[in-house]
């Protein structure tokens, strides 16, 4: 048996849970969702009913997508969990610049200026476009624990108004979420699998062949 992965192609918290266990070489059965539609077996797993939710094979289940991520680094040689100012990075990703970016990607649902959101969250990016001057990379490399934490809010932010995003002079950041993108472990987490179904046999992820 090996752990069972539910996940939902698009949701940042899900993308950087496959990230960490693909850049890590970890081996799950991935099942992937439909959210209007959460399969009973998930929702049995963990009540909360969103993705991520890793379920090891002893039963024991973890459905923080950061604690999946530590989960896949650990004891592997060359990742080491985020601690100081990387975890610091992702403390301010997670709460202000989600904040910020939840209300200026879903305004209506919400009830406020997209446009003040958007703002804030800049704020937040040029940050990281500072953060990337030196080396390139937020934490200790291009594929830290730091980086694939963060990376798929940032795609989030920028794909909700691409000509707003690319009209920042933020040049580090947007070659640093290039990079990102075009990688062939972003191209390994983001097949598009069909929605599980409990009678389907398992799909074990990451594939061993190139991505879809």
């Amino acid at each position: 048996m090996i752990p069972v992965l539910y996940s939902f192609r698009r949701c940042p918290y899900a993308m950087r849970a496959r990230l960490a266990i693909a850049a890590n070489d970890r081996r799950v059965e991935l099942r992937e969702i439909v959210l209007r539609e959460k399969p009973a077996a998930m929702i049995d797993a963990s009540p909360k009913g969103t993705v991520p939710v890793l379920v090891l094979p002893d039963g024991t289940v973890i459905d923080q997508s950061l604690d999946i991520m530590r989960w896949a680094c650990a004891n592997t040689r060359d990742a080491e969990w985020p601690t100081g100012s990387n975890a610091g990075l992702i403390a301010t990703n997670d709460g202000e610049f989600k904040h910020h970016l939840d209300r200026y990607k879903y305004a209506a649902r919400y009830d406020v200026d997209p446009i003040e959101h958007r703002g804030a969250a800049t704020v937040l990016l040029c940050d990281l476009d500072e953060r990337l001057r030196a080396t390139g990379s937020l934490g200790i490399s291009p594929q830290s624990m730091t980086d694939l934490a963060i990376m798929p809010f940032v795609r989030q932010f920028a794909q909700t108004d691409r000509s707003y995003f690319d009209g920042l002079p933020f040049e580090r950041l947007r070659a640093w979420l290039a990079m990102h993108l075009a990688s062939a472990l972003f191209a390994r987490v983001m097949i598009r699998p069909t929605p599980w179904q409990p009678d389907d046999p398992p799909m074990i992820f990451p594939t061993t062949t190139d991505a879809q």
